[in-house]
């Protein structure tokens, strides 16, 4: 006679036989993949230490486009320029939604930008490029908010005099304090500590999404909501970004003119009052606190390390560095202001800064996709409600497009007579529909922040100091470690 124990020993193992049958069952019709397991679906098969090339290992045994299965879900990896090319751009339209998970659903509420889908997603894209075109973006005046900021990075350099410092800490802030005069309308000093904890607990969600504990949040939701964890502190993080938020929107309620809205923040207002009785409206002041919040969760992390990977390169290519110096002594006189269009003379340092891109790519993947109707990718028949992974980093690493794909070599970006070009295969913002909003934005932050830098500065590590260009990858970002550096005045 079996006891308690045994019975239930012997129905667990039923169940998972029979939930293995039901995966294997369904694998069926999707693109090959590694098996997956009960519980745990296929993540068995990735590296420890997640990194560039993991995915594009997988795709050497299963092709590229394959499988991967999260507990019982399966999500659908493009590996490669070809097939990220077809789903995004050829599909464009198909491919934007955006899929909910537990917790994207328990924080981001399918409400802003980046986690919103269908009308939501529409309406408030469209609306806040056309506030930023307003605002100056691609014109003098956002410009000229971005060279002023400029200027307080090089101010603090300067100060260090220098001496070892790290660069984290005011690209940070700098970058950072971009994004506020678009939304807010001013910058925040360096040493305001509600600030401060906005941009860590930024910084802390940046590398918090891909974590073990994330995934655990997804697999077993009503588990994790009970439990102690890393999730209790994104969510504090969350929520303490949106009090923030709500602060800046209570005072311009207060201060803001009708007739001449000055930031992101005013123009949102003006519209929730233009549209409050349409009934198909999304704007409502949900809405603005999380668009405001995907602008900086967006436009912070990402310039702001690619920022601290260029300075590090130049460290680690002193010949290229000095390169650049030449250039912009040869083509720019003194004190010149550096603007987004000196680019246009500057082609060696244009082709540095996209170099830096492509081989630090930030995000080790694409944002996750979700089929919005059945579409066919390289002859796979893809169902509506698909996740698409698309493997960014497998397309800037594409040896069919980049010569030396591994090393760092800006002459990938220019010709043979020493002119600028940039390839297709060239995608950090991501492409179709859902690019990045704030592509151009970027750009001009990364091109002003670091030729004023190295028209500035010459970079050098502390006596005595390595240099180390291995990632530290944190889930699917890929940092560098930290770095002290000496800005000794040029």
């Amino acid at each position: 006679m079996w006891g308690i124990s045994q019975l239930l020993a012997a129905a667990l193992i039923c169940l998972l036989v029979w939930q293995f049958l039901k995966l294997r069952w369904a694998s069926r019709e999707l693109p090959p993949g590694p098996i997956p397991l009960p519980l745990i679906g296929s993540v068995w098969r990735l590296d420890l230490k997640f990194n560039q090339e993991t995915f594009t290992k997988l795709a050497k045994s299963y092709g590229k486009i394959f499988t991967m299965w999260l507990g019982h879900r399966p999500m659908i990896v493009l590996n490669g320029f070809d097939a990220v090319k077809e789903a995004l751009v050829t599909n464009s339209e198909d491919m934007t939604g955006r899929p909910m998970t537990p917790f994207v659903d328990d924080t981001m509420k399918g409400k802003g930008i980046l986690f919103a889908t269908g009308h939501i997603w529409k309406q408030q894209r469209r609306f806040s490029l056309m506030v930023l075109r307003n605002l100056g973006m691609g014109r003098k005046g956002l410009e000229y908010r971005i060279q002023q900021e400029a200027w307080h990075l090089i101010d603090f350099f300067s100060n260090e005099k220098g001496k070892p410092m790290s660069p984290s800490f005011p690209i940070f802030y700098s970058v950072s304090n971009v994004i506020s005069a678009v939304v807010f309308g001013h910058r925040f000093s360096y040493d305001d500590e509600k600030f401060k904890e906005m941009i860590m607990g930024v910084d802390f969600m940046f590398h918090f999404m891909p974590s073990p504990f994330r995934i655990a949040y997804d697999l077993f939701p009503s588990l994790m909501r009970l439990l102690p964890g890393s999730h209790k502190k994104a969510i504090f993080c969350v929520e303490v970004g949106h009090k923030f938020i709500r602060e800046e929107i209570r005072s311009h309620e207060k201060t803001r003119d009708p007739i001449d809205p000055q930031d992101f923040i005013d123009y949102y207002l003006e519209q929730i009052e233009k549209t409050k009785d349409d009934p198909i409206s999304t704007f409502d002041y949900e809405n603005l606190v999380h668009v405001t919040t995907d602008f900086f969760a967006a436009g912070t992390e990402t310039t702001s390390v690619t920022l601290l990977w260029a300075l590090l390169y130049m460290v680690a290519y002193p010949d290229i560095q000095e390169k650049i110096h030449k250039e912009l002594q040869d083509v720019l006189p003194p004190f010149h202001k550096i603007c987004y269009e000196d680019r246009k003379r500057l082609p060696y340092t244009n082709a540095v800064i996209h170099e830096v891109q492509r081989i630090a790519n930030v995000l080790l993947v694409g944002s996750f996709r979700e089929c919005q109707k059945d579409i066919t990718l390289q002859g796979f028949h893809i169902k509506k409600g698909s996740i698409i992974i698309p493997d960014v980093a497998s397309v800037l690493y594409d040896p069919e497009h980049w010569e030396t794909p591994r090393q760092f070599n800006p002459n990938h970006f220019l010709d043979k007579d020493g002119n600028f070009f940039c390839k297709e295969a060239f995608m950090p913002f991501g492409v179709g529909h859902r690019i990045c909003l704030g592509e151009r934005l970027a750009k001009t932050e990364l091109f002003i922040f670091f030729t004023s830098l190295m028209q500035t500065f010459k970079f050098q590590f502390p006596e005595g100091a390595k240099v180390n260009i291995e990632p530290k990858v944190g889930g699917l970002a890929m940092v560098p470690q930290p770095y002290n550096i000496c800005a000794i005045p040029y």
